[in-house]
């Protein structure tokens, strides 16, 4: 019986020992599997990243492949309108080119026929005849006109003594005969004096033989002046006056008049020449 037991005892202890072998090599595979699936989805997903990325390094390629094509194709249609650009000038230029030549050519025909026309008219005897030219009108000039001055008589009065440049009269003050260049109007004391015509006044002096004087340039080189003058105070020098504008009054103080009545003495000059008042006073 013990014999018996012990026996059975050692089978329970193969079981046990088998079954816990068993447990140990089955978990050994599992753990096995695990890693290799493991394993092999790491390996797949390595491969499909490396895959993505030369698919992803393609794609770029093949475009920078597409526009560097599409700028050689801008480029060569560039040149292509370009090329025909310059063969359409060019042709147009030869054309331009023949029908010039033409041009001269059919001048030079025309030139040609012309002198052999007027040769063989002067053989016959007929020479051609040439139209006449159109007689253009001159165009009739229009002198300028020039307004001549005009000169009023700057006091209202009479003419004492006249002008006498060429002859001589008989001067009362100098007890002498001498000449003289202007006419002496008889008018009173104070009588105001006007301005002959538009002009500048060019000088304001206390003469010692001719008294207070005023001098006034006017156009044309023409001055008139006024001596024996009481007062000058009513313009300055370099003044512009106008045809009566009041510019003194009549004085005594002209030193070889002094024994005549009062007067204005009024002399008229162009271009530094005396001139008779008388002719030229309205």
């Amino acid at each position: 019986m013990r014999r018996g037991k012990r026996f059975l005892e050692k089978d329970n202890l193969f079981i046990y020992v088998g079954t816990a072998i068993f447990f140990i090599l089955a978990i050994a595979l599992g753990i096995i599997m695990y890693m290799t699936s493991r394993t092999a989805n790491k390996i797949k997903n390595e491969s499909g990243q490396v895959v993505q990325e030369s698919k992803v390094d393609e794609t770029v390629e093949n475009t920078e492949k597409a526009s560097t094509d599409i700028g050689k194709t801008i480029k060569e249609q560039e040149n292509s309108e370009n090329e025909e650009k310059n063969t359409n000038t060019v042709n147009k230029q030869d054309s331009n080119s023949v029908t010039t030549n033409k041009e001269i050519g059919n001048a030079n025909s025309t030139k040609v026929e012309n002198t052999s026309s007027n040769k063989k008219d002067t053989k016959t005897g007929n020479n051609p005849v040439d139209e006449p030219d159109k007689i253009v009108p001159a165009k009739e000039e229009v002198p300028e006109t020039k307004k001549d001055i005009t000169f009023i008589k700057p006091v209202e009065g009479d003419i004492i003594c006249e002008y006498a440049k060429d002859n001589l009269i008989y001067s009362e003050t100098l007890k002498e005969w001498i000449t003289h260049t202007a006419v002496d109007i008889k008018a009173d004391k104070t009588s105001v004096i006007k301005a002959a015509a538009d002009g500048v006044v060019k000088t304001i002096v206390n003469d010692p033989r001719y008294g207070l004087t005023i001098i006034i340039s006017h156009d044309d080189g023409y001055e008139t002046i006024y001596s024996n003058l009481l007062t000058a105070e009513f313009v300055v020098e370099g003044e512009e006056v106008s045809q009566g504008q009041t510019i003194g009054t009549v004085g005594n103080t002209a030193a070889f008049e002094s024994s005549m009545e009062s007067h204005l003495h009024f002399e008229l000059l162009k271009d530094e020449e005396y001139l008779d008042p008388t002719i030229y006073l309205k």
